[in-house]
């Protein structure tokens, strides 16, 4: 699969079509962290249509005008820009405004932070042109960035100079487990949930795979050499996103090595707890860590149970494999970390993944599959028992299941056992619920048989990635 590979956002680009059609103007911000397809998304929703796409740089702003002069001619050959100079971005979007007041042209700003650094004054700049000047067109405006806290404080928040203005917002996240799999679409569906439980959902990462070799061969390519694309990428993203990358590398490292609660994590970072859950706040924020807090919990809001996971797989991957080998991966001997750190573990790496995987089918495809609308999902556990599967649908009726990441078919004795424990809470076995059986590879005939004798439905990895 080539770099620059187009997959899913339907979703988004038809929203960015109904902006399109719209008869006034639309001012869209869209965010979300480096490599996760806005550019793509942006320059798809751009073809066929008068647009100006111009990706910013980290420049002077007088360089930065010169260059979307370069863009406007690119992308409006038509329009005569002899003699054409801009002082400022806003003198820029009037001049071009005049050419969409009645028909609609769509101009794109990416990397609009870096705009701003230049420029603090810009968003109060874009304000004033966008109620004085464009309200009578039909310019749809987009403001992209990836610096998610950037467009989320300076943008977005109530006191950004453009609150309240923009039309739409979309923050764009990585990609299913269920639209992942399809960069890989020619290897067995074992290895295809593999490469999402390394790479996780970011379309620039999936797109760097060969399909034409295994992971060993791809993650030696990519990731476990000095010059790799991805050898870098963990840090280089809390740079660009975060003030103090060292203390939040610190707490990923906590969580990527077993910490789940907020003091174990604190005391392993080396830092105060109340510290430790302020910075923890901001990852969750990026969605790089996730909270969960038991599902059958009474008050989730203020539980002091909650647990702390990260929530992206590569960066998970890397900080468990890469960071603490780094020294051997310099020395040449990526081969030897795979072969004998991340092989061995690789199993164990991907049950917790899987049990994430089989969550996202019944949010994201119970309800078209297998009916009825699910309301929420989650897991529970509890000082001697737990739940892999946890999910309420709009009736209040719950669905409760077990995941097995196993390379043997899951047996009548497993499922019995899984059954017993559901029974032996009966609050939870009086509500009878829908119960089902997560198996990466399949069933026996015993356990068929006893599925169907107590409404257990039984669903395979295939079902799971099949389209």
């Amino acid at each position: 699969m080539a770099m620059g590979s187009f997959i899913d956002r339907e979703t988004e680009l038809a929203a960015l079509e109904r902006l399109w059609r719209s008869p006034r103007p639309e001012l869209l911000v869209l965010y979300g962290r480096r490599r996760v397809g806005k550019t793509e998304l942006l320059r798809r929703f751009c073809r066929g249509k008068p647009a100006v796409f111009f990706l910013a740089a980290q420049v002077k702003e007088t360089d930065n005008l010169d260059r979307f002069v370069a863009a406007v001619r690119e992308g409006l050959p038509d329009l005569d820009l002899s003699g054409v100079t801009f002082r400022d971005f806003p003198g820029a979007l009037t001049f071009l405004a005049q050419h969409a007041a009645r028909s609609p042209l769509a101009v794109i700003l990416d990397e609009f932070p870096y705009l701003c650094e230049e420029n603090p004054a810009l968003p109060s700049l874009l304000q004033a042109f966008w109620d004085q000047l464009a309200r009578n067109t039909r310019l749809k405006l987009v403001l992209c960035g990836s610096h998610v806290s950037f467009m989320e404080r300076s943008v977005l928040a109530e006191r950004s100079p453009l609150f309240g203005r923009r039309t739409a917002q979309q923050r764009l996240l990585p990609l299913s487990p269920f639209d992942a799999v399809r960069f890989f679409l020619h290897q067995s569906d074992a290895d295809r949930l593999t490469l999402y439980g390394v790479l996780g959902g970011t379309p620039a990462y999936l797109a760097l795979m060969d399909p034409r070799v295994g992971l060993r061969e791809n993650l030696l390519e990519t990731a476990l050499r000095t010059q790799g694309y991805l050898y870098e990428e963990v840090p280089f993203l809390l740079r660009t996103e975060l003030v103090s990358p060292a203390t939040y590398a610190s707490l990923l490292r906590a969580v990527a090595s077993g910490c789940t609660r907020l003091s174990e994590i604190a005391q392993r970072a080396g830092v105060e707890p109340t510290t430790a859950g302020k910075y923890l706040t901001v990852l969750r924020d990026l969605a790089l860590v996730r909270r969960e807090v038991a599902f059958f919990d009474r008050a989730p809001e203020r539980s002091r149970r909650g647990l702390h996971a990260i929530q992206d797989n590569f960066v998970l991957f890397w900080f468990r494999f890469i960071l603490p080998h780094q020294a051997a991966i310099e020395a040449g001997q990526g081969g030897r970390v795979y072969d004998e750190i991340i092989l061995p573990a690789l199993h164990e790496h991907m049950g917790p993944i899987f049990e994430d995987a089989c969550r996202d089918y019944v949010r994201l495809r119970w309800a078209s599959k297998q009916g009825g609308l699910i309301r929420r999902v989650g897991r529970h556990w509890d000082r001697d028992w737990d739940l892999d599967v946890v999910a309420e649908d709009a009736q209040g009726r719950l669905l409760v299941g077990e995941c097995k990441w196993s390379k043997a078919p899951v047996g009548r004795d497993a499922l019995a056992a899984f059954h017993a424990r559901v029974a032996d809470r009966p609050w939870l076995a009086d509500q009878r619920p829908q119960l089902i059986y997560f198996a990466r590879n399949g069933f026996t005939p015993g356990a068929i048989r006893l599925a169907a004798q107590s409404r257990t439905r039984l669903l395979t990895l295939h079902d799971l990635l099949m389209d």
